[in-house]
């Protein structure tokens, strides 16, 4: 079910227990500003989350909110990421969902990196 992105941060999201170690997940990526990890039901043979280590909703609110370092190290992390992944040669996709009308599903900022195949138009229509 999408989420309110203007809403306040949830401690008790899917992720923020993932960050906390409470729900495993395997992980692929670990700094002091983000994780990264394999999505449980993956859309392209590759699928990958990237999600910050602080406590932001939205790409609008870590866009808003977070210090300049915070948010070069988490854009530094999802390019180091789709590196590691082998993604950069035949190309990837990047997804933040934000809000309703975007789907998002859980109320932390993440990225999706789609890859591994040629992935369709931009767009479901």
């Amino acid at each position: 079910m999408p989420i309110d992105a203007t809403q306040p941060y949830d401690d008790q999201n899917i992720f923020a227990k993932i960050l906390r170690g409470e729900i495993p997940s395997q992980r692929v990526y670990d700094d002091d500003f983000a994780i990264a990890f394999h999505d449980i039901n993956p859309q392209a043979p590759t699928h990958l989350l990237v999600i910050p280590k602080g406590a932001y909703v939205s790409w609008d609110d870590f866009s808003a909110r977070a210090p300049d370092a915070e948010i070069a190290g988490f854009i530094r992390a999802v390019g180091t990421v789709a590196r590691a992944a082998g993604l950069v040669e035949p190309g990837y996709r990047l997804l933040a969902n934000i809000g309703q009308d975007g789907h998002q599903e859980v109320p932390h900022l993440h990225v999706h990196v789609f890859g591994g195949r040629p992935l369709g138009p931009m767009l479901a229509r």
